[in-house]
């Protein structure tokens, strides 16, 4: 049997709602030993696939009721991704919209990740205050040359044909031929993993980037995202943006500009130590750790500026400290990776035993 995961819901939603993630892992939870349930298909309800976790709830609740409050549900979300990246039975993502955040950590380590003409993906985190979190260190670390730094540090939005052609999606159809595909699956007998990849080719559809595809400039991008710092990064995008002003250079220089300077720090360093050579599991654990820091103002504000600035007064002009990349120390940054042995509140990530998973099931996603 087939069962449906809508990760959006009222249709109007675009914020995966701290409920929700609750609901999510309960079900998720339940399908995982339901000996009726063969197959699960993640989608969204509506035109977003979601747009990530409600920032702005989370720091009601860091407000409200102190820092650990907003640490729980967090929590919940890092199990819950770290349950659909290894989920022992199939699960199919369709991505028919715009997928960020905690939307990205849902779908972009399973095994199938089909994407339309609709899908758009993003990491902009580092506007609010954030990182690029939610095992995004890993899933991007493996992208081409350094094509996940650029997604990160400058916020940029792809395509589904280029998710497709850089690795985030495995698959690309177009939206009118998803019900078909859903039914197709729906039909399968007996259900595997050979199965459902056969069935899922038949609907694939052969998609060129577009001739303006930011793949298409790839050189230029391991050139500047390939230096050491951010700053670095910055400096060689700016001589390349008084050599020839293209729009996405520009675009990446105003993001950087924009965002919290600590956060692109951190977002870089944990791409690195993340790339090709960490597991799942302590990428997860490390973004755990980070956002607890964030929570409990363990350096600074910002997570909370920005929060205030983007998604509640709405001004868009966070004052972030520091405000320059260069004040942002690696001492600062070294506080964040380390845990913390004085406070009641400060606990460790524990993910659910996962060593007797089917290796087919565990197919290298990547």
């Amino acid at each position: 049997m087939c069962y449906q995961l809508k990760p959006m819901m009222p249709e109007h939603a675009r914020f995966l709602l701290l409920v929700q993630v609750h609901q999510l892992l309960n079900t998720i939870k339940a399908f995982e030993v339901d000996p009726s349930v063969k197959l699960v298909i993640l989608k969204g309800n509506g035109k977003a696939f979601c747009v990530g976790g409600d920032v702005k709830e989370l720091v009601q609740l860091s407000l409200q009721g102190g820092w650990s409050c907003s640490a729980v549900p967090y929590k919940k979300q890092m199990i819950l991704e770290y349950l659909l990246a290894t989920y022992r039975k199939p699960l199919v993502a369709l991505i028919d919209g715009m997928v960020m955040g905690g939307g990205a950590g849902m779908t972009m380590n399973g095994r199938f990740r089909i994407v339309t003409e609709n899908a758009v993906f993003a990491m902009p985190e580092a506007l609010l205050g954030l990182f690029a979190d939610v095992g995004a260190s890993h899933f991007l670390s493996k992208l081409p040359g350094y094509f996940g730094e650029y997604l990160a540090l400058s916020g940029a939005r792809i395509d589904g044909s280029e998710m497709l052609a850089c690795g985030l999606a495995t698959h690309f159809l177009p939206s009118k031929n998803l019900l078909l595909l859903e039914d197709a699956l729906s039909e399968l007998s007996p259900i595997n993993i050979s199965a459902i990849d056969e069935i899922v080719s038949k609907f694939n559809y052969a998609q060129l980037v577009k001739p303006d595809s930011i793949l298409r400039r790839l050189d230029v991008i391991n050139r500047c995202f390939s230096r050491e710092t951010v700053e670095e990064i910055r400096s060689s995008l700016e001589v390349e943006a008084a050599k020839c002003p293209e729009k996405w250079i520009v675009k990446a220089l105003g993001f950087m500009k924009a965002a919290c300077p600590t956060s692109l720090k951190i977002t870089l360093r944990v791409i690195r130590e993340g790339w090709r050579k960490q597991s799942l599991e302590r990428c997860l654990s490390r973004d755990y750790t980070i956002f607890r820091h964030f929570a409990r103002r363990t350096v600074g504000g910002d997570f909370y500026e920005g929060t205030r600035a983007m998604l509640m007064d709405k001004d868009r002009n966070p004052k972030w400290e520091p405000s320059r990349l260069e004040q942002v120390t690696e001492e600062m940054l070294d506080q964040y990776l380390e845990e913390i042995h004085d406070d009641d509140d400060w606990d460790k990530l524990q993910f659910p035993n996962r060593s007797d998973f089917s290796s087919e099931v565990l197919h290298a996603r990547l």
